[in-house]
């Protein structure tokens, strides 16, 4: 389970690196809402009220939504500090991204 929690964490890193991630509620909430979004992930710990906003803004913008990771990893992962939220741009990480995630979240 951890190789595929890291296979995750690369590939948020990977998509980062080629610019195709936004971070942070804002921006995050700007790529769901303009349709640039094909993924969102929310840290586990992002608060109630953090995930239940996305839950409905991504349920309405049929945008796939995934809790995974602590907020220290999904920054880590994308080279910054702390990130609750962050949306991925690009369809090809998207997909790879929610492959790994099925498999991840299915195996928990």
């Amino acid at each position: 389970m951890l190789l595929r929690q890291n296979k995750v964490l690369s590939l948020v890193g990977l998509a980062t690196k080629a610019g195709r991630t936004v971070s942070g509620e804002f921006s995050t909430e700007k790529a769901v809402k303009s349709g640039q979004a094909g993924l969102v992930i929310v840290s586990e710990e992002a608060s109630d009220n953090t995930k239940k906003k996305f839950h409905n803004m991504c349920t309405y913008y049929k945008v796939p939504l995934y809790v995974f990771g602590t907020k220290e990893e999904l920054g880590s992962a994308m080279g910054k500090e702390f990130r609750a939220s962050l949306a991925v741009l690009d369809e090809g990480f998207g997909s790879a991204l929610k492959k790994q995630l099925d498999d991840t979240i299915e195996r928990r």
